[in-house]
């Protein structure tokens, strides 16, 4: 593995502090206010379960999640029954709710940023390593089950 490589917990924190940033130099508008912007809990709290059940998922399983690392398992059950890429959509779960909780107009152009990136740095590669490792038994899970949800 390269020890070089980002991982996507550091496009999470890099991009929560690019939505603060936003937020408190840059709002252009406020679309929500109190007591509203509480509801970002919801997503930011779904998130977060989202990504522990999913990488307790991977960890019963005894499989890697690190990106660059090789899988042992192919996961298809749980929330991989739903997602290819559970995590990932916790990750941008995590994004909408603070974005909600910030309540104004410009952290919400970060969500859209964070998924290219996660889709071109992380998802491209994984699914191409998985075809390579588990051949059919990966193209009968990529048929049946959707990239995000």
């Amino acid at each position: 593995m390269n020890s070089s490589k980002i991982f996507p917990p550091t496009y999470l924190l890099i991009a929560i502090i690019v939505m603060l940033v936003l937020h408190f130099t840059w709002p252009l508008t406020t679309i929500l206010f109190p007591p509203w912007q509480l509801l970002g809990i919801i997503p930011l709290g779904v998130g977060v379960m989202i990504n522990v059940i999913a990488a307790n998922t991977f960890q019963t399983r005894n499989t890697t999640i690190k990106p660059f690392e090789e899988s042992t398992a192919l996961v298809t059950g749980g929330l991989y029954q739903v997602s290819r890429n559970p995590m990932y959509l916790g990750i941008v779960l995590i994004l909408a709710g603070v974005a909600i909780l910030l309540g104004s107009l410009t952290p919400f152009a970060v969500i859209p940023v964070v998924i290219v990136l996660l889709d071109r740095n992380f998802i491209r590669f994984e699914e191409q390593k998985l075809a390579q490792t588990f051949g059919p038994r990966w193209v009968e899970y990529r048929r049946r089950v959707r990239r995000w949800v």
